[in-house]
């Protein structure tokens, strides 16, 4: 059985590409494979419901996703169940919207995972529309990573299987079909995937979900004012489109601000910016710090002393808040800054923190991680990112990315083992939000200047400002694949649809 046999389990896998075959061929193929879509028997609800799930152990308003469990096979291989569901919520006060989520009405389960656990996810498209399931951030093959190549057919089941071949981090998982993106994520298909390993540093950090572990999914949503979720350029611009600010779902405009009561002196917050396209920057409403100890991609180095987190759509980073009974409460708020055509903007409290710890929490390891940085005195190859725009067409290198077949015209190839320099020029007046899959990356300079902070770490996530260039490095390991490819895109999932995604591909050789 070769790789891509075990990796991918579906009655409609390709056969795997044959050694030495023609570049040719395997374009032919991969025009076959933008319309190949992924079918199988569906599950049942009473299946998909019965996986149980773990709820939170702290007090307080706060919605806290459930915490997925799953069911173990013969071979040890974890398998979680998520269905895509349509349904509705309530996000403005007394007003119904149509909603989707996974294994509810809206958003969806936590997933947490060890690195070198084998796991596979049966994912059942329950949607009257085609969608994925992409694992962003992960570092799988491409044959399962849920680009548009791994589309599933409304009613069909998709089972990939692969490994947790990474140390902790904060990943999350959400649709990738070609056009479709924006709305399916706008509307709710939004889940957490969080790593875990075996090293001092991600023991010295609170791991007990519920208890002093918890995520936080922050979303400015567009959507009009009779509840319709908006998700593209014409409908942000719409004087009837209003952007709340949501935490794990709850509208904090409505519910008001989320409460924690925990008995831990220290809380890990897993932060989401799940936004389609507007900027979230977390503080303390008191000015004071907090610690950062990760990036989306892995844990620092060392932990941060930050007053301010700021992240682009579809980034996240891993918070430390100390707290006990002497501290009245500490309260967290987020400011909104529009990062599309039109967005949100002002300062809400997103939730107020209390703990019956009378005891201050123990000092953080000065070490939590190792970061080398590349190797780039001879790269395998240096590159130019273009980003640029006519209108609502998005370009990356001159091409929009609105098909397979024009991704397949224009993509990238490397190879395993290589090390490239990629310059990313921002030729437009817009705020783009740059995503790599299959490895992350380091940022080398942010016009002429080398990062600071987190961003001088391990990222597979950044802010590209306006008319900037930003200098990436990165090494593509472990996995080629010469007929399934990666993706890289910008992270505002409208100018994703817009056009603004290209196509990766690691060969063999």
């Amino acid at each position: 059985m070769t790789d891509h046999q075990r990796l991918v389990s579906t009655p409609a896998s390709p056969a795997p590409t044959r050694p030495g075959r023609p570049a040719m061929t395997r374009r032919n193929l991969l025009r076959g494979l933008g319309a190949l879509t992924l079918t199988g028997t569906a599950v049942g609800m009473s299946m998909r419901f019965a996986v149980p799930a773990r709820a939170a152990t702290a007090g307080g308003t706060l919605a806290i996703p459930t915490l997925l469990e799953p069911t173990t096979d013969s071979d040890g291989t974890k398998a979680y169940a998520l269905g895509m569901e349509t349904g509705t919520t309530e996000i403005l006060s007394g007003i119904s919207s149509s909603t989707c989520g996974f294994n509810q009405a809206f958003l969806g389960p936590v997933i947490k995972v060890s690195r070198g656990d084998s796991v596979r996810m049966d994912l059942t498209n329950n949607l009257d529309d085609v969608s994925t399931v992409h694992w962003h951030g992960a570092h799988i093959p491409p044959s399962v990573d849920g680009g548009p190549q791994n589309t599933i057919e409304a009613g069909a089941t998709f089972s990939p299987s692969f490994e947790i071949n990474q140390g902790a981090c904060t990943l999350w998982f959400h649709p990738h079909a070609l056009g479709t993106t924006s709305e399916q994520v706008a509307r709710g298909l939004t889940g957490m995937l969080i790593v875990d390993d075996d090293t001092d540093g991600a023991a010295a950090l609170p791991s007990d979900y519920g208890t002093d572990q918890f995520p936080l999914i922050v979303q400015s949503l567009p959507i009009s004012s009779t509840g319709v979720i908006r998700f593209t350029t014409a409908t942000e611009l719409a004087t009837s489109t209003s952007f709340p600010l949501l935490v794990n779902g709850a509208n904090v405009g409505v519910a008001g601000t989320p409460t924690l009561e925990v008995t831990a002196n220290r809380v890990r917050f897993h932060v989401l910016n799940a936004s389609i396209a507007d900027i979230i920057t977390i503080t303390r409403s008191d000015g004071a710090s907090f610690t950062q100890v990760a990036t989306d991609a892995a844990l620092l180095s060392t932990p941060l002393s930050v007053t301010s987190l700021k992240l682009v759509g579809g980034e996240r980073a891993e918070i430390c808040v100390d707290v006990t009974s002497q501290d009245e409460s500490v309260t967290l708020q987020a400011t909104v800054t529009a990062g599309g055509a039109r967005g949100g903007s002002g300062t809400s409290s997103i939730l107020t923190l209390t703990s019956t710890a009378t005891a201050a929490a123990d000092d953080l390891p000065s070490s939590l991680n190792t970061f080398t940085a590349l190797d780039v005195s001879s790269p395998s190859a240096t590159r130019t990112i273009a980003l640029s725009n006519s209108g609502n067409t998005m370009y990356i290198n001159g091409v929009a990315g609105t098909s397979m077949t024009a991704m397949e015209s224009s993509e990238i190839m490397t190879t395993l083992g290589a090390t490239e320099v990629w310059t990313i020029t921002n030729a437009t007046g817009l705020i783009h939000s740059f995503h790599l899959h299959d490895v992350p990356f380091q940022v080398r300079s942010i016009n002429g200047s080398a990062p600071t902070g987190a961003y001088a770490e391990w990222k597979d996530t950044i802010l590209i400002s306006p008319q900037s260039t930003n200098v990436i490095a990165m090494r593509f390991t472990d996995y080629a694949d010469n007929t399934y490819g990666y993706m890289l895109h910008c992270h505002n999932t409208v100018h994703e649809d817009e056009g603004m995604m290209a196509m990766l591909m690691v060969m063999s050789s």
